[in-house]
């Protein structure tokens, strides 16, 4: 599908089953969103569908079809004569052999990872969770480097600080999923943010000493990033820090036996690194330190 193409839309479940329970309701009109949640709209409702801006009917039958996918998200874009085609907003990354799938939540949607979603979604949603890194880290004085880009949440709001935020990804094909996500539009737009593509770990030594006011660490896990929990990639982070400057690392759950024992190596090895005032910060998910 071609996302140039104008108007276009996203669904998910949770937007769909108030058309349907309205549908129900004999009621002709309906209040939803179409754009994951970002924004409200109202529609009217046919016997043949759901009129879409621009008289683009989404049938009963897609209608249905969204809402009992509890796992995606979809894309709608209009296909000719009225029709709208829906598109799982999913991609595979050949390069990683991995998929990616946008997956919904009552907030911003999360990001499968062949299966493993990106984000806190239990007791919380990836907005909570992205507010809750940043109040971890505390104000923002200067310039940001956030070592994960993901769906670009933490690079949004870090940014929103009127601060130049660095942001890495690794796999271009995630940004691919970005420009299908309303909630990242801000990751495109935002002046003062500059994205890089590779390894952080290379980017890092690409980067200024004494630089960043902020660093930002959110890695994978452990079992597929090992070498951004290492003592030589934090060592980069760092150098990269101005005095004073300070690091949120996201670790899991610490409640977990694999969150207890990542956090204990992290510790051990940011301390190695020359980080002081290393901390748990278990409402976060993570550690702080400062150099």
């Amino acid at each position: 599908m071609d996302t140039d193409r104008s108007p276009h839309w996203f669904l998910s479940h949770y937007q769909a089953r108030p058309l349907l329970a309205a549908r129900d309701a004999a009621q002709d009109q309906a209040r939803t969103s179409l754009d994951l949640g970002r924004s409200q709209a109202t529609v009217s409702l046919t016997v043949a569908g759901v009129l879409l801006p621009g008289d683009c009917i989404l049938t009963w039958a897609q209608v249905e079809a969204v809402a009992a996918d509890e796992n995606s998200c979809f894309l709608c874009l209009p296909s000719g004569d009225a029709r709208v085609e829906l598109e799982k907003i999913q991609r595979f990354s050949e390069r990683f052999n991995r998929v990616y799938t946008l997956y919904p939540t009552p907030g911003p949607p999360t990001m499968l990872i062949s299966g493993i979603p990106m984000h806190r979604i239990k007791g919380a949603d990836p907005g909570q969770d992205t507010r809750s890194k940043l109040r971890a880290v505390g104000r923002i004085t200067g310039p940001v480097l956030d070592t994960s880009t993901g769906l670009g949440y933490t690079a949004i709001a870090a940014a929103r600080s009127g601060h130049p935020v660095v942001t890495v990804e690794l796999d271009p094909t995630v940004l691919d999923i970005c420009r299908l996500n309303p909630w990242s539009e801000e990751l495109f737009s935002l002046p003062n943010v500059e994205q890089r593509i590779g390894d952080s770990g290379e980017v890092v030594e690409t980067l200024a000493d004494d630089f960043f006011a902020v660093v930002i660490h959110d890695p994978p896990m452990f079992n597929l990033a090992g070498h951004l929990y290492g003592t030589a990639f934090y060592r980069g982070l760092w150098r990269v820090l101005r005095p004073g400057g300070r690091l949120y690392h996201y670790i899991g759950n610490p409640e977990s036996r694999s969150g207890r024992n990542v956090t204990q190596g992290v510790l051990r090895r940011l301390a190695e690194a020359g980080f002081v005032q290393v901390k748990r910060r278990p409402d976060a998910f993570g550690v702080t330190a400062r150099k």
